[in-house]
């Protein structure tokens, strides 16, 4: 490798590396047998910020569908609100 070459590769990997970081991803909320739909509306108000039509219209969909896409952003903005949503109970997961 040509040391010319290398601060160009190594700026590529940076930003390469922060795209990533910053791409959107999904919060997924997933369906269970034990929380009921009142508790996972509050969760949903609560944690992500859901007005409780937008809360209520998730827990259907995860409820009939299995999963829900909850809410979208950087895995920095969703980490909080996925570990809030499992310690409320919830099975929660980012994705891209």
């Amino acid at each position: 490798m040509n040391i010319i070459e290398s601060p160009d590769l190594l700026e590529q990997e940076i930003i390469e590396v922060i795209l990533k970081e910053e791409a959107t991803k999904a919060l997924i909320l997933y369906d269970d047998d034990f929380n009921t739909f009142e508790h996972v509306i509050d969760s949903l108000i609560k944690v992500c910020d859901h007005h409780p039509e937008q809360a209520e219209q998730c827990t259907y969909l995860v409820h009939h569908k299995g999963k829900c896409v909850v809410k979208n952003g950087t895995f920095k903005k969703l980490k909080p609100l996925c570990e809030s949503l499992l310690e409320r109970g919830l099975t929660a997961k980012i994705e891209n």
